[in-house]
């Protein structure tokens, strides 16, 4: 179905192609997944098939594509729209119409569906992805894992033969991801559609693939094979896999039930080391990082919390997106909030940002509502990375953004881009920011806004579109962080961070408080939150893969 031949692509000014000698096939009717880290040509390649590279992004192709028999060379993506769907990175770039259900039918009306048959299609979307509640609703309105799914049934509704996705559950909390996930299979196997997709949380999806595609590093040449074939080389994987390398299993798992069936013996040599109910300490109190605001002359109070919401309650249009919302945050802790898409995790952080002001209830910030202080004092205070980080990126160059990023912070030149280096070291100075995959743009905001080291800092799906090792050095930074005193709040779909990094998971429902507690006591008890490692080595109390390594080297020494 999809031919790639001696496929090389490479832009002007690039010291080296983005793909070089990737020869291959995707045969008809398969799940073929795209593997590799950060910044490699994942993206590039899925556009190759679609026609946008170069037709769109420019560039120079070399080699042959094919698609259904068609080359992308000579077909524009007008000319393969009703052969292949794409859902990119970011489905905001996407949208065309203004509501659901009328951005559903949108592709089928460019493409003369008759009224009819668009009409059943659908409602077969909007059952199939769970959007039924959401059709009327204006697009602007939904949340970004509302967003995607939008995004998905657009494609879907028009059939294509060949269907093209770039971080398809990245946005989605982990009920919606397999939902959409069991979409693709029925796809796949019913209807003998050809999925092609990039993705970095491969917990959720590397069991369901027939192939793997691994590129491993720029201009390097593509491995493809079994799950199993890859991922026993691969240099990102996902838990269930690094435990069982860790094991010395062979061949190494790719499913939670797999590794269950053979970890009693892991579970006996842990049982001496299994670690408390909390599988973090609880932070102690530290000084804050900077004076809380205060009034000219009344002290501040030391032991104020870092981020207060009492009984807060927060409309977005017709919605009420928080409900009676109370909670405390203190200096070095770190949060992690976590619910379905549409729950109110980025409202709350927007409201503690300053950006939404409540109908009834108390917000403060070191000690002040942020709503009531001047914006160039609240950005001192509270660091907000958004889900889209394009919203904080104006400058031609990531040499420019970094260096307005120090000034701005009043930090020693180059800090920010010491912070860039640490958590992607690849990204080049002279690189346009829109030019980055998505994962490289989250990076530089990440580093622009913990260059000003913000007492509060909130994160909206911060691990969107990183890899493995690029989470890793996140993870390290804001446990460094947390340990100088900065309060981190952050709202994320990603059980396997919030296992890494949080003191406390706090859960919201249709804008209300759910659950709150220690990370290990929530996610553990969650059968949609607790991350692979505590549902392979259940009932012991583990939560990630470092945790077990330490403890081996404890029974080795």
């Amino acid at each position: 179905m999809i031919r790639f031949e001696n496929v090389s692509v490479s832009y002007a000014g690039a010291s080296r192609p983005v793909l070089a000698g990737v020869d291959l096939t995707v045969p008809e009717g398969e799940l073929c997944l795209l593997v590799g880290p950060s910044g490699v040509g994942k993206s590039t390649l899925l556009g190759t098939v679609s026609g946008l590279v170069p037709h769109f992004s420019g560039g120079t192709l070399h080699g042959r594509v094919t698609v259904a028999g068609r080359d992308t060379r000579t077909h524009r993506p007008r000319d393969l729209a009703d052969v292949v769907g794409t859902v990119g990175q970011d489905p905001l770039a996407h949208f065309v119409t203004d509501t659901v259900e009328d951005e559903l039918a949108y592709g089928m009306e460019s493409l003369g569906v008759p009224p009819a048959t668009m009409r059943r299609r659908v409602e077969e979307t909007l059952d199939l992805l769970g959007l039924a509640a959401l059709r009327d609703r204006p697009i602007a309105e939904l949340s970004g894992g509302q967003q995607q799914r939008v995004a998905i049934g657009s494609v879907l509704t028009t059939h294509p033969e060949v269907l093209v996705l770039d971080e398809p559950t990245s946005a989605l909390d982990p009920a919606a991801a397999e939902e959409v996930l069991a979409v693709l299979q029925r796809l796949v196997h019913d209807l003998g559609t050809t999925v092609l997709l990039a993705e970095h949380r491969l917990e959720r999806v590397v069991q369901y693939a027939d192939r793997v595609i691994l590129l491993p590093g720029p201009g390097r040449p593509a491995v493809a094979g079994t799950p199993a074939e890859v991922m026993a080389v691969s240099p990102v994987r996902p838990p269930v896999v690094a435990l069982g390398r860790l094991a010395g299993w062979s061949p190494v798992p790719l499913t939670v039930r797999d590794a269950r069936r053979r970890a009693g013996g892991l579970r006996e040599r842990l049982a001496p080391y299994a670690p408390a109910v909390t599988a973090q300490d609880a932070p102690r109190p530290l000084p804050r990082p900077r004076r809380p605001w205060r009034r000219k002359g009344r002290p501040a109070e030391a032991a104020a919390p870092a981020a207060q919401l009492t009984d807060v309650a927060v409309r977005r249009g017709r919605v009420p997106a928080l409900r009676q919302v109370a909670l405390s945050v203190g200096a070095g802790e770190t949060v992690a909030l976590m619910g379905r898409n549409g729950a109110g995790k980025s409202t709350l952080l927007r409201t503690l940002a300053g950006l939404h002001e409540p109908q009834r209830g108390t917000v403060r910030v070191g000690g002040a509502d942020p709503r009531r202080v001047a914006a160039r004092e609240v950005l001192r205070h509270v660091g907000l990375v958004p889900q889209d980080p394009r919203d904080l990126l104006y400058a031609d160059t990531v040499a420019a953004e970094c260096a307005a990023a120090d000034q701005d912070a009043g930090a020693e030149p180059g800090t920010c881009r010491a912070l860039v280096s640490e958590l992607l070291p690849e990204v080049a100075d002279d690189a346009h920011p829109r030019d980055l995959s998505e994962g490289q743009r989250l990076a530089l905001v990440l580093a622009v806004v913990l260059t000003a080291g913000p007492p509060l800092l909130l994160l909206d799906e911060p691990t969107r579109g990183l890899d493995y090792a690029a989470k890793a050095r996140l993870v390290d930074h804001l446990r460094s962080l947390a340990a100088a005193g900065h309060a981190i709040v952050l709202a994320t779909h990603d059980v396997e961070l919030a296992a890494e990094v949080a003191h406390r998971v706090v859960v919201l429902a249709e804008g209300e408080v759910v659950a709150d507690g220690p990370t290990a006591q929530v996610v553990v008890s969650s059968p949609a939150f607790a991350p692979q490692v505590a549902k392979i080595l259940a009932p012991q109390p583990w939560l990630t893969v470092t945790q077990v390594e330490k403890a081996l080297r404890k029974e080795a020494s």
